[in-house]
This record gives structure tokens, C-alpha cells and sequence, in this order.
């Protein structure tokens, strides 16, 4: 009872994680920017690094609004890029400014003393030493996000399906993609500090991808998204406590793990003709 007494938080901000991000992740897949969330995730922890350089309390409420302002520049460059007659890929730009953003934290953090428990906890996260009050934080931030996004819902998703059309009917593209990716910045900023690069970008990913291999429609595809990641956090949290292993990583390989046994079923369904994607 203690054990789980333990780990009820933790599995409760699982919980919060996977309800954001596997809706954003329906956004970002259908854009086919599959890795701007670990690139806006490496600039955030990039923020952070900086802020720790600076003296800042790695977990206050100053580094958070360093590491948050990183994001928004992060958001700003990728809104400008988009477009059908862009010259270079938006995804190229993605992977560039990742690995410019993981660079500038190494450097960043060989000047720190702390640099290896820094880097470590940058890309799998502590998520078992997070606090109910950061639980409660996080919920009200993420369901703020999610109020935001569903009153705008039929723009960002005109947006996402057919930009064309969007651009047709008189919205700006670059505005537009501006409030998503800032938007999407205040999660990823809140998710890196509590789950780490790795574990955030599974979440953002892997439920979304495993939704498409049984679904089209957008409704279906969250609520299968969302069972995935709450089934996945559970196994993940019980997995981490029997076999003595750190949660955050131990959740990323269940995640893939789970998400190779949905293929297999796929593949098997459709071998037997008796598959339909829905």
C-alpha cells in the first residue's frame, strides 16, 4: 500500500499527460511534424539549462518562464515556415533547430558541474518525485490549454486537414499556426520539467500512431489514443515498481513495446480479410 500510495501521483500526471498530448498528437502527425515536439521539447529543456547556468533554481517558477520564453521563439520560427510554397521542408528546419537546441544544452551544461545528473533528467525525467501540488498545477494549466483548443477547434483542425481551405477562407496561416505552436509550448514546457524529453515526445507520438492503424476519424482516433496511454501508464508505473526500474524509461519502451504488439494485430487482422480501418 505504501508503494502505491507512492506512485499515485506519478500515475495521476500520466494520466494529465496522456490527455493532452495524445490530442496534440493527432495535430502534429496529421502535419506531419512528428518530431516538433522534441524539438520544442530540447529548446525548453535548452531554457532550463540556461536558467541553471544563470544560478536559477532548475525547478522554480523563474525557470520556468526562461524556459518557456525559449519555447515561444521556438514557436514563432516554426509558424513561419509552413506553407506550400516553402523552398525548404518544415520538418527539415524541425530537425536543424533540434540539433542545434541538444548542442547548445551540452555546451551549456559543460560549464555546470551538474551536467550529467542535468542532461539525464533532461531526457527521461523524474517523474516519480513529482508532487500533488505540481499534479494540481499542471491539471488546471493543461485543461486551460484544452478549453483553448476546443473553442477553437474547427480552425486549428481546418488547419491541420486542409490548409488550402483554411488559406481559401481568409485565415492566416502563420498567425494561426503561431497560437497552436505557443500553445502546444506551454505544454511541452510543463511536460519536460515533470517527464523529460524522451517520455514527452513518446506521449505526444506513439498514441496517435497506434490510433491510425485502426482508425480515420478524429473522434475515434483520440479515444483509442487516449485508452493506449492510460493503459500504457498503468503497465509502465506497475512494470517500473515490480522490476525496480526507472519509471520514466520504463514507460517509453512499454509505449513501444505496446505499440509493435498493435501492429502485429493489425497485421494478422488484415491477412485474415477481416480488417477494416474504421
Amino acid at each position: 500500500m505504501d508503494a502505491l500510495t507512492f506512485l499515485a501521483a506519478p500515475f495521476v500526471a500520466s494520466l494529465i499527460l496522456t490527455g493532452i498530448h495524445a490530442y496534440l498528437g493527432v495535430h502534429v502527425v496529421e502535419r506531419g511534424v512528428i518530431f516538433v515536439d522534441l524539438s520544442l521539447a530540447q529548446i525548453a529543456a535548452l531554457g532550463t539549462t540556461i536558467a541553471v547556468l544563470c544560478g536559477i533554481e532548475p525547478h522554480g517558477d523563474a525557470a520556468y518562464v526562461v524556459s518557456l520564453a525559449f519555447t515561444f521563439v521556438g514557436a514563432a520560427v516554426f509558424s513561419t515556415i509552413r506553407g506550400h510554397k516553402a523552398r525548404i521542408p518544415q520538418e527539415a528546419v524541425i530537425g536543424i533547430t533540434y540539433a542545434v537546441a541538444s548542442a547548445a544544452a551540452i555546451l551549456a551544461m559543460s560549464k555546470s558541474m551538474e551536467q550529467t545528473e542535468h542532461l539525464k533528467e533532461m531526457l527521461v525525467g523524474n517523474i516519480l518525485t513529482v508532487s500533488w501540488l505540481e499534479v494540481a498545477k499542471t491539471a488546471l494549466l493543461y485543461g486551460g490549454i484544452g478549453l483553448f483548443h476546443y473553442l477553437l477547434r474547427r480552425k486549428f483542425l481546418l488547419l491541420t486537414l486542409d490548409p488550402s481551405a483554411a488559406e481559401a477562407q481568409g485565415l492566416s496561416i502563420r498567425f494561426w499556426d503561431f497560437l497552436f505552436y505557443a500553445s502546444f509550448g506551454f505544454v511541452v514546457t510543463s511536460s519536460v520539467a515533470i517527464a523529460g524529453v524522451l517520455l514527452v515526445f513518446c506521449y505526444l507520438i506513439v498514441p496517435s500512431v497506434g490510433a491510425m492503424l485502426f482508425a480515420q476519424k478524429i473522434g475515434l482516433r483520440l479515444a483509442i489514443g487516449w485508452t493506449m496511454g492510460t493503459l500504457v501508464s498503468a503497465l509502465g508505473v506497475y512494470l517500473s515498481l515490480k522490476l525496480d526500474l526507472p519509471t520514466g524509461a520504463t514507460i517509453v519502451c512499454t509505449f513501444g513495446i505496446v505499440l509493435i504488439l498493435m501492429a502485429l494485430v493489425r497485421a494478422v487482422l488484415s491477412r485474415r480479410g477481416s480488417f477494416v480501418v474504421i
